[in-house]
C-alpha cells in the first residue's frame, strides 16, 4: 500500500467517522465499513486498560489491509465510573482531533451500531460541532439476537421497548407492563433481578436468553431452563421476551 496517500492536509480538516463493525461476526461488517477500514488512516477505538477491545478484534481482518494506519487506543476501566470514563473519553477526543485537525480522517470503531448505545456518542458529542462527520450504521446487538433465535423482534402494531438491565426492579416492571415485546440487554450480573420481574409477570416461558451474538461460544437457551443454574455473568448477553408464545402470531 502507497501510504503517501495518508500524507497530512494543511488546508482541510479530516472527516470523523464512526463505524459500526457489529456484534461479533467478521461478515456481518458492511461493505462501507470494509471499505472505510481499509483506506482510513486512523483508527480509533474505547478500549480496557490492558488488551484489546472487542470491535479491535472484529475488525481485524479487515484492517490487516490497511499496514500503514495509525491506532488510538482508548484506554479506560469498563465499570460504573463515569468520572473516570468520562476522562478517558476526553483524552481520547484530544488525540484524535489532532489528526483531524492534520486533514487525516478517523474512524471510531463501535461495537455494533456507532449509535446505539454506542461509545461514538461520547466522541462525536466532543467533537463533532468541530469538524465533518460520517456514521457508518452496523447490526446492533437486538437485531443480531433476533436473527441468532429467528423470531420476529416485534410485528405488526407491537409496543417494543429496549430496557437496560441496570435499571431497577420498579422501573423494568413498569416497562414490561407497558410493551409487547422487550429486549433486556446488558444483562451480566443483573440475571437474577431480570428473572425475579419476569417471573413475576409470568413471563419466563416467553422469554430467551442469548449470549456472545455472533462471537465464539455462543449460547441460546429459554429463560426457563436457566432458572436456579449459574447466572449470567457475560456482559454480552441478552434476554428477548414477546407477550405472545409464537411471536408470529
Amino acid at each position: 500500500m502507497d501510504c503517501s496517500l495518508f500524507q497530512s492536509s494543511a488546508h482541510v480538516s479530516g472527516t470523523l467517522r464512526g463505524v459500526g463493525v457489529g456484534p461479533g461476526d467478521v461478515e456481518l461488517l458492511t461493505l462501507k465499513a470494509v471499505r472505510v477500514l481499509r483506506t482510513v488512516p486512523v483508527v480509533a477505538y474505547p478500549a480496557p486498560l490492558e488488551g484489546i477491545c472487542l470491535a479491535r478484534q472484529i475488525a481485524e481482518s479487515v484492517l490487516n489491509h490497511n499496514p500503514c494506519r495509525i491506532e488510538i487506543a482508548i484506554r479506560m476501566r469498563f465499570d460504573a465510573d463515569r468520572i473516570s470514563a468520562q476522562a478517558a473519553y476526553d483524552r481520547g477526543a484530544s488525540a484524535i482531533a489532532t489528526h483531524l485537525a492534520a486533514g487525516r480522517d478517523v474512524a471510531v470503531l463501535c461495537e455494533g451500531d456507532p449509535l446505539f448505545f454506542g461509545s461514538f456518542s461520547y466522541i462525536v458529542e466532543r467533537l463533532g460541532y468541530r469538524f465533518p462527520v460520517e456514521v457508518v450504521p452496523g447490526v446492533n446487538s437486538v437485531t443480531a439476537c433476533s436473527a441468532v433465535l429467528q423470531h420476529p423482534f416485534a410485528l405488526r402494531d407491537d409496543r417494543a421497548a429496549i430496557i437496560p438491565a441496570q435499571l431497577s426492579e420498579a422501573k423494568i416492571e413498569d416497562l414490561l407492563r407497558k410493551v409487547d415485546s422487550a429486549a433486556l440487554i446488558k444483562v451480566g450480573r443483573h440475571f437474577a433481578k431480570v428473572v425475579g420481574v419476569l417471573d413475576r409477570l409470568d413471563l419466563l416461558k416467553r422469554a430467551w436468553h442469548i449470549e456472545r451474538a455472533g462471537q465464539q461460544g455462543q449460547r441460546v437457551n429459554s429463560l426457563a431452563s436457566m432458572v436456579g443454574g449459574a447466572e449470567s455473568k457475560t456482559y454480552f448477553s441478552m434476554i428477548l421476551v414477546h407477550r405472545r408464545e409464537k411471536m408470529w402470531r
